[in-house]
Parts: structure tokens; sequence; C-alpha cells
């Protein structure tokens, strides 16, 4: 089934007097229950294509339509719902915050829900999360006092949050050795297959994106080529 629907998708950004596309014309299909790879080189597109899927940026042209519902033309505060209520991302550079725990980043994106649990069932999620994700002896620990894969693990905590129904990530390995890069993925994976999250993840390296189920190849701001 169609989660995410893309028709003649265009991205062209105006620098001074000049006008830069670099999307030209993306149409493709996601399906629920994916793990879907966006590669290629770098410069390609993808990092931009996935920030437009994300409600991060704003489409110039085209067509985009979220479980069957055209979000094309959403304003501001309604990609900003969307985002939070149905979205998680997971970065390369991790974003999280330096002076706070690791428990309380996990916890950050709450702020921004409009429906709230209480604080206690709200702290019990994260440590879950946490958990899961390898860190119950690390929760009160600052991003200092923790290895870049352990970094990671909070921020992939910190996505699910709010209990997404899509997972964006850019690069997520990008900044990792090929052993912890390798553990990140296998919880991809896991999130994909055990809990039916829909994982949307763009890389340009082949040994990350043989993970994925599947993959669509983007070069100059155009899929080159798809595998379904």
């Amino acid at each position: 089934m169609a989660l995410i629907e893309l028709k003649n998708l265009t991205k062209i950004y105006r620098l001074g007097d000049v006008d830069v596309p670099v999307l030209k014309g993306i149409s493709l299909t996601i399906n629920e229950g994916t793990l879907l790879a966006l590669m290629g080189p770098s410069g390609g597109g993808k990092s931009t294509l996935m920030n437009i899927l994300g409600f991060l940026d704003t489409l110039s042209g085209g067509q985009y339509l979220l479980d069957g519902r055209d979000v094309t033309s959403l304003s501001a505060n309604e990609r900003a719902d969307l985002r939070n209520e149905r979205i998680g991302f997971v970065f390369q550079n991790f974003n999280l915050l330096a002076r706070t725990s690791a428990l309380k980043n996990v916890l950050m994106p709450l702020e921004y829900a409009k429906h709230r649990q209480r604080a206690k069932e709200e702290r019990a999620w994260a440590e879950h999360l946490l958990e899961r994700v390898g860190l119950k002896e690390r929760m009160d620990h600052h991003p200092s006092q923790m290895s870049g894969g352990q970094q990671q693990r909070v921020a992939i905590a910190r996505a699910l949050i709010n209990r997404p129904k899509i997972l964006f990530a850019d690069e997520p390995t990008g900044n990792l050795d090929s052993k912890t890069s390798d553990e990140v993925m296998h919880m991809f994976q896991e999130l994909n297959q055990k809990d039916g999250i829909t994982i949307v993840l763009v890389t340009h390296s082949p040994e990350i994106g043989a993970f994925a189920k599947e993959a669509y190849h983007i070069k100059d701001g155009l899929v080159v080529d798809g595998t379904y």
C-alpha cells in the first residue's frame, strides 16, 4: 500500500538573481512498511528530497501525497503538526543537546506534542526506548560522556518518542565506524520488521544501502534507477 506518492516534484533555490534547480521532476512511490534507501552521489538531491518528505522544507512544484492526502500546500503550522505526529528523524551529526542527559534528550520532542501523557508515563516510555537501544545504564549521561554509536542510539530513541509512522534517517552512519554502523543498521531493520515502522534512509554507501529492502538511485536531481 502506497504511503507516500510524489508526482513530478521539483525544488528550486534562489541564489541572488540565479535559480538553482536541485530536484528536477521526482516521481516515486514509497510503500507502507518498507525500509527504503535513497542512494546516489553527494550533491544529487537526496537530502533535499528527504527534507521535503519530512516537512523540513517545501517543494517548488509537483504533488506530494501522504496516505492518499494531498499535503502539497499545507501551511507551516500544519506541516509542523504532521511532522510531530507522524515522523521521526535521525541525522548524521546526532543533534543532541550537549549539556542534557540522554533521558532528557529523548523526552525533548514531547515539548512540542499536542497530545501529552502524564509526566510519569512519558518518562517510563523514554526509559523503555533507551533500554531498547541498549542504553539502560547511560540514561543520565551527557553526549560528551558517550561514544558516537551511543549518541546515535540516543538519537534513535528520541526519534521514536512520539511513536512515528515514518522514520527518516539522513546518513545515520556517516560518523560511525563499520562495526557500529552495522549495529545501527540492524537496529533499523528490527524497528522495520518488528514494529512495522516505515524507514527512509539517505546514504551514498552501497554497504549501508544493502540493508534496505528497496532503493531509489538519485543523481543530478532525478531518479535514475530504482528497485521495487
